[in-house]
């Protein structure tokens, strides 16, 4: 009898260890789910917020280049118009700025997205841009490529194929002093194709044209212009993409 009540008290002692240790466990269960719970909502929360202001910086650096898009496109029409490098109809000089409505619309947008852009594929390259990062040699940039296109509306020089090598030196020439990067070089090829193939199309479907055209219905250097173009809007997005606790660097 002695040896059963000995083994029924030490299998009532076992279930309760057990029962205890079962009990310790959930509870640790429990709070361990509950502990994950705060951390994926805080998680959550921070993440939508961090979403939330790369949004809106998004959005505010696009509105800046669509700004300096439509500037700069309202400053230089009017220079080629002037020089009557480009020709419009006659409604279309009595509007505004003498310059078509959609133009500085175009090129606020094609601003937009290539200054975009510029940031973005030196990212995906792992390549950041560090080459005169300041806003003092994005000016001097502005001014360089407000000056190419002066001197093609400007510059008289015996046919266009002189004139276009002269603006493809500049052009490359603006690259090389201001940018040098290969995503730089590569992005400004593939605007200056699709902006003077857009050219192309609206001066065939007669919205504009150009006087001596050399280039099927365009100058032949036109492509420097957009080649330049969009150098200086992907520094100017460049410089807009820098983070305000980033220090510029200089090589």
């Amino acid at each position: 009898m002695p040896r059963l009540e000995e083994h029924c008290w030490s299998c009532s002692c076992s279930s309760t260890v057990k029962t205890k240790d079962l009990s310790s466990a959930s509870w640790s269960v429990c709070k361990s789910g509950e502990m994950m719970s705060i951390i994926t909502s805080v998680l959550g929360h921070a993440y939508g917020s961090l979403h939330s202001l790369q949004s809106a910086n998004l959005i505010r650096r696009g509105l800046v280049l669509f700004i300096v898009g439509v500037v700069l496109a309202l400053v230089l029409n009017l220079l080629q118009i002037q020089r009557n490098v480009t020709l419009f109809p006659e409604e279309v000089l009595d509007t505004l700025f003498s310059s078509a409505w959609w133009i500085p619309l175009c090129c606020g947008t094609a601003a937009a997205v290539v200054g975009l852009l510029y940031p973005c594929l030196d990212r995906h390259l792992g390549e950041p841009h560090k080459f005169k990062r300041e806003w003092a040699s994005v000016t001097r940039c502005i001014a360089v490529f407000v000056g190419i296109n002066h001197a093609s509306a400007k510059l008289d020089f015996a046919n266009n194929v002189q004139l276009s090598l002269t603006l493809a030196a500049l052009s490359l020439g603006l690259w090389w002093t201001f940018d040098r990067s290969r995503s730089g070089f590569g992005l400004g090829l593939t605007t200056a194709f699709l902006a003077t193939l857009i050219a192309q199309l609206l001066v065939y479907n007669g919205i504009y044209q150009y006087t001596s055209p050399d280039f099927l219905y365009v100058r032949s250097w036109l492509p420097c212009i957009f080649f330049s173009g969009g150098v200086t809007v992907g520094n100017i997005g460049r410089q807009l993409a820098m983070g305000s606790t980033e220090k510029p660097h200089n090589d």
